[in-house]
């Protein structure tokens, strides 16, 4: 990506620890196969065991694999808006608990092993989803979770390939533009990254002249 401010610090290929302990950093890190490969076969196996442990047909199991996959996307923007980025007036301690979770990446963007969530903490995530999507859903959880899972794939997927490879020349040079705006230009607007969706709904698409230039340099 092209810089045109320094609203990081650096787009070294990795950034400084970010744990003293050395065991505990390493597990910070993560290569981008890793989940993508735990989530795509968790999801497999989510969607064997609905269809031979439940009645379910299976039309109806395709249309809640796709409603939880849309349902990660708004995830996706929810935790990404109002989770990773500290709200004006936030304390303190919340704002180095998220610079650990999602800052040390505004700063470091280019950190190959620091763009996808270590593997046992989106496990951990996705148990405990497990048990409250069961607990809402009954037997349609299992179908649910595969596609909210799957879209949590496709999402490092799509991450991965704006931070570290060069724009296509096709509509989904898009996905570029957007997410260099929230890196390099503001960091307020733009907060869907596998799709601007419900940036459109929130209203967080940019609107500043100042964006709209950074919209029509990144990239050209």
């Amino acid at each position: 990506m092209t810089t045109r401010t320094q609203k990081f610090k650096s787009n070294a290929e990795q950034s400084p620890p970010m744990f003293e302990n050395k065991l505990l950093n390493r597990l910070s890190q993560t290569h981008i196969a890793t989940p993508i490969v735990i989530f795509l076969v968790y999801a497999t196996g989510l969607l064997w065991y609905t269809e031979v442990r439940t009645d379910i047909p299976t039309l109806i199991v395709v249309l809640v694999f796709l409603v939880g996959t849309l349902g990660f996307t708004f995830m996706e923007y929810a935790v990404h808006r109002w989770v990773y980025h500290p709200p004006h007036g936030a304390s303190e301690a919340y704002k180095q608990a998220t610079y650990k979770l999602h800052g040390m990446h505004h700063d470091y963007p280019k950190d190959k092993r620091r763009l996808a969530m270590p593997p046992l903490v989106a496990i951990a995530l996705a148990t405990g989803l497990l048990f409250l999507f069961e607990l809402v859903l009954g037997q349609y959880a299992f179908s649910y979770l595969a596609g909210f899972v799957v879209g949590y794939a496709l999402y490092l997927m799509v991450h991965y390939t704006v931070h570290i490879y060069a724009p296509p020349r096709n509509f989904l040079r898009a996905l570029w533009v957007n997410h260099s705006i929230h890196h390099y230009s503001e960091d307020e607007v733009l907060f869907g990254v596998s799709q601007p969706l419900w940036d459109y709904v929130f209203g967080t698409m940019p609107k500043s002249a100042r964006d709209k230039q950074m919209a029509r340099e990144i990239h050209r």
